[in-house]
C-alpha cells in the first residue's frame, strides 16, 4: 500500500564480502605501482619544518684592531656583550676588570719579562698567563703597543657548544657556575699559554666577534687585588652586564653604573 507524505528514502545494494576483498587487492596493487615510480595523484605537502631558534646573542663580525687600540678603561665596558669563538664554543662576555699602565695590581708593573712581553704587545692580541698552577687566564690587550694595559676576561655566558664547554669544564650542567670565573673561562675554551700574542681581530683560531651592546652595567672594585695599593684596590674597574646571572662573586659590590 502507498502513502503520501515524505518520499521513501533510496536503498543502497551491500557489496558482497568477495567484492570487498577485490576492491582492497586493487587497492593494494595500486599502492605498490605508485611505490615503485608512478607519481600519486595528488602530493601530500610535507609536514613543515620545526621552528628555529636563533642564538641569542646573533653571532657578528670580527671586530677590527682600532677597537682594541683604546685605554683599558673604555676597553672593558666596550667588551660586554661581544662574542669570544674558537671552533664550536662561543661565549658572550658578561664581566670585564680593566688593569692599565702604572697599576698597582697590573702584571705590567713588573716590567717586560718572558711571562708580562705579551700585555705589552699590541691592543687586539690575547695575553693568556697561568694562575696558581692551575687556571688559564684570558686577557684581551688594551692600548697602543708598549703600554702594558689588558682586560681580564672575568665571567661569559654559553651562546653555543655546550657539550664541549662541558666536557672541558668537566661540569654537566647549564647553571652559571659552568662560566662565572676568569680561570672557567679560559678552561672552556681550552685554552693554554700557546695563545698569548694571538691576534683576536683575524679570522681563524681565537676571535673577539661584534655582539649587541648590553641595556646596563654594574661597576665595581676588581677581586683578589689585596696586593695592589688602596687607591688602585678601591678603584672601579670591575664591569658586568646587568641583570645576568652569569656573574662571579662577589656580586653585592656591584652597583648601576
Amino acid at each position: 500500500m502507498t502513502t503520501t507524505g515524505a518520499p521513501t528514502p533510496p536503498r543502497f545494494k551491500r557489496s558482497s564480502p568477495r567484492k570487498k576483498s577485490q576492491l582492497i587487492s586493487r587497492r593494494l596493487a595500486s599502492g605498490k605501482t605508485e611505490a615503485a615510480g608512478s607519481p600519486p595523484a595528488l602530493a601530500r605537502a610535507p609536514p613543515p619544518a620545526p621552528l628555529e631558534v636563533d642564538a641569542v646573542p646573533p653571532i657578528g663580525r670580527a671586530l677590527p684592531r682600532e677597537f682594541f687600540e683604546v685605554d683599558a678603561l673604555d676597553l672593558a665596558p666596550r667588551l660586554l656583550g661581544k662574542l669570544l669563538r674558537r671552533d664550536e664554543v662561543v661565549l658572550r662576555i658578561t664581566e670585564v676588570e680593566a688593569y692599565r699602565p702604572n697599576d698597582s695590581a697590573c702584571h705590567g708593573r713588573f716590567g717586560i719579562t718572558a711571562r708580562t712581553a705579551p700585555v705589552f704587545g699590541p691592543g687586539g692580541h690575547a695575553y693568556v698567563y697561568l694562575c696558581y698552577g692551575i687556571h688559564m687566564m684570558l686577557n684581551v690587550v688594551a692600548d697602543m703597543a708598549g703600554f702594558g694595559a689588558a682586560v681580564l676576561i672575568r665571567s661569559c655566558s654559553p651562546v653555543s657548544g655546550l657539550e664541549t664547554i662541558q666536557r672541558r669544564r668537566n661540569q654537566q650542567t647549564e647553571k652559571p657556575v659552568l662560566l662565572t670565573g676568569p680561570g672557567k673561562v679560559g678552561q672552556a675554551l681550552g685554552l693554554s699559554t700557546d695563545w698569548s700574542n694571538h691576534p683576536l681581530y683575524t679570522p681563524g683560531g681565537l676571535e673577539v666577534l661584534d655582539g649587541p651592546e648590553p641595556e646596563g652595567i654594574l661597576v665595581g672594585p676588581r677581586v683578589g687585588i689585596e696586593y695592589a695599593s688602596p687607591e688602585h684596590v678601591a678603584a672601579p674597574w670591575r664591569f658586568a652586564i646587568a641583570g645576568t646571572p652569569w656573574i662571579s662573586a662577589p656580586k653585592n659590590t656591584l652597583r648601576p653604573r
